[in-house]
């Protein structure tokens, strides 16, 4: 565990204490762990403890109370990955749930029990004496676009441990303001504007902005010092200024384009902090092109290894499911290459290799070869199942300004090998994504097909 308990429930602790707002001139921490000692007491009614309580909310003081009564209670919150009908019914079949804290109405199963916010006005301060680090505190449920639905878990320690680094790391004091343009339901949303600003006593926005003018204006109205966005937004507010008190940015959910990094660098004067990680793994590394690094450095509290282009770790913010080694490392799903004994650089998935005819196409090889064409600023490529199920086509979406499709085509063959020419090529205006701004694979095959 990077952090000890003492520090953890120090951060906590005082954030109970302290007097300012979570969410600027609406909910002061007072409030919230108000609301927090409320939840606390519903968790412990609940029929079956045994059982998650399914958090089905994305108002961050009420997912900020959530987690805390949770902690505070021992009780494990399940996530679902999206609030519609055929999500929350595959979590609930997969983990019992029959309980869940909402913050507006939903279509939840039959016979699950409702929480809304309310406050315990005789209870407002949480003891956290009797908690375990080790215990589950979420329970967090991906969807299929990569496979199977899972569900991945994360402990208290792996949780906060994780946020309380991030805090000490970057500096992030009670005098930052938070905004997010990536929803607080997603790990990355939910670290980044839920937990690190309770960590540190800080506040955050309540709203999520989505579009261009949309996000600089509330970043400026606010006075925004923490801005936490994913590389779509990046891609848009290119060449967009936000605030005078902006002092620093992250990304994560995706790589981000060197372009795009350096012009909201450029423009706004403050370094983006690149995250590279992943729901089970948590974050692993860093960069900073600001500041002139090439290649991602791993955290302090990551232990690495290289062996054969395939990325090994181990770390106190991994959830405990992942599948280990025999000297607990957790293999990684990245190609990657050592540059240097403290960095590397990340060349792809391991996993994007699709089969066309029987020869093996690797689609980053294609997507690579793609966005070094003309007027090409950004493109996808994935595997596309033909009618007869035996095999693949490729398939490549393209976004950018000027791309002549025909000259493309006409390029490929001295590029690439038969197997891996695209069978179906297109332009789009905007290449889909999801809320938690990773491509969106349905929406995409959708568009190709």
């Amino acid at each position: 565990m990077y952090a000890d308990r003492e520090q953890i429930i120090a951060s906590l602790t005082r954030a109970q204490c302290c007097g300012h707002d979570f969410i600027p001139g609406k909910t002061g921490y007072q409030k919230l762990y108000a609301m927090a000692a409320y939840f606390r007491s519903c968790f412990l009614k609940a029929k079956d403890r045994s059982l998650p309580v399914c958090l089905a909310a994305e108002d961050r003081t009420v997912i900020a109370a959530a987690v805390l009564a949770a902690f505070s209670s021992g009780t494990t919150l399940a996530l679902p990955h999206s609030f519609s009908s055929m999500a929350l019914e595959e979590m609930q079949n997969m983990t019992g749930f029959c309980s869940a804290v909402v913050d507006c109405q939903r279509r939840l199963p039959t016979s699950v029990a409702t929480f809304f916010p309310e406050t315990e006005e005789k209870a407002t301060e949480i003891s956290f004496a009797q908690v375990s680090l080790r215990a589950e505190l979420l329970s967090l449920f991906t969807g299929g676009s990569t496979g199977s639905p899972k569900i991945w878990s994360k402990t208290a320690a792996n949780i906060f441990s994780e946020a309380l680094f991030m805090v000490q790391e970057f500096g992030i004091v009670e005098e930052d303001t938070l905004a997010a343009t990536i929803s607080p339901c997603h790990i990355y949303g939910l670290l980044f504007s839920v937990i690190v600003p309770l960590m540190a006593s800080a506040s955050v926005l309540a709203e999520t902005p989505l579009f261009p003018a949309e996000i600089a204006e509330c970043v400026k109205k606010n006075n925004v010092t923490v801005f936490i966005s994913v590389p779509a937004h990046y891609r848009v507010l290119n060449g967009r200024k936000t605030s005078e008190k902006l002092r620093i940015a992250f990304s994560s959910a995706g790589m981000l384009a060197e372009e795009d990094s350096l012009a909201f660098s450029k423009q706004n004067k403050v370094p983006v902090v690149e995250v590279y990680g992943s729901t089970e793994t948590g974050g692993l590394a860093s960069r900073n092109r600001f500041a002139c690094e090439k290649y991602f450095t791993p955290l302090k509290p990551v232990r690495w290894q290289i062996r054969g282009q395939r990325l090994y770790v181990q770390s106190p913010f991994i959830s405990p499911d992942v599948p280990v080694n025999k000297e607990n490392l957790f293999l990684s799903g990245d190609k990657v290459r050592s540059c240097g004994e403290t960095c590397f650089s990340l060349h792809g998935r391991a996993d994007a290799v699709t089969k066309v005819g029987g020869e093996r196409v690797d689609l980053d090889e294609v997507r690579d070869v793609l966005q070094q064409q003309p007027g090409v600023k950004e493109c996808v490529v994935i595997g596309i199942a033909d009618k007869t199920g035996r095999g693949n086509r490729i398939g490549a979406l393209v976004r950018g300004e000027g791309i002549q499709l025909t000259r493309i085509r006409k390029e490929l063959p001295s590029l690439l090998e038969t197997a891996a020419l695209p069978r179906i090529l297109k332009e789009t205006a905007a290449i889909p994504t999801t809320g938690s701004g990773k491509y969106d694979r349905e929406a995409i095959l959708r568009l190709l097909t």
